[in-house]
């Protein structure tokens, strides 16, 4: 269930049942377990996910006490590491370093036509399989005018929380391959429950258009 909660969260108690093949009241028990140990939490789902009458159904999630039981191997070494670094190098060298590393994780993906939604919305496809791959469980979900790429997990948030041009070289690289202007709206590292990256489908110049 920890493993769903990462990867699908925010879930419903229904789609977790259904996913896992367990009754509500087996769900109930796993899910309220997580909750008392601070491991997981629940949230009534945004009214634009909301289908139907009555209010909308609770939705599930992991906390970050949760995600650490996925474990963060090295994170002091690592960040002893980039400490150096930086008394070797300086800021310029962080932010080279980052950037390279996320180079390392996109290498194999080709730019979006910025003109084109279907192949902005595919390539944000291929960015989240990507980092998937690199151990960041990410997902992408439509949501108003656009997409947003979010990373359940981040194998490095402790190190980024330090070193915050871990996450910006991640945005600028999306922004790239996307050929759009990308808005990182929340991350793991500063103590949200995903790193969300919102992908705008429609280009600026025809939302101002259609609001004319």
């Amino acid at each position: 269930m920890v493993q769903l909660l990462l990867q699908r969260g925010p879930i419903t108690a229904t789609e977790i049942g259904a996913e896992l093949g367990l009754s509500a009241a087996g769900v109930r028990r796993h899910l309220e377990a997580l909750i008392e140990t601070g491991e997981a939490r629940s949230a009534r789902a945004a009214s634009w996910q909301h289908k139907g009458r009555g209010r909308p159904a609770k939705q599930f999630q992991l906390t970050a006490a949760g995600r650490s039981r996925l474990g963060h191997s090295y994170d002091d070494l690592a960040g002893a590491a980039m400490r150096q670094l930086r008394e070797v190098g300086g800021e310029a060298a962080i932010v080279e370093f980052a950037r390279r590393r996320v180079q390392t994780i996109v290498a194999d993906i080709d730019p979006a036509a910025h003109d084109s939604a279907e192949e902005v919305e595919q390539t944000a496809d291929a960015i989240a399989d990507a980092f998937t791959s690199a151990g960041f469980a990410a997902t992408t979900r439509p949501v108003g005018n656009g997409v947003q790429i979010c990373q359940h997990h981040c194998p490095v948030s402790h190190v980024a929380s330090e070193f915050p041009e871990l996450c910006e070289a991640e945005t600028q690289a999306f922004a790239e391959l996307l050929g759009t202007h990308v808005q990182r709206l929340a991350t793991i590292a500063n103590g949200d429950c995903a790193c969300t990256t919102h992908v705008p489908l429609v280009p600026p110049a025809a939302l101002h258009q259609e609001a004319t």
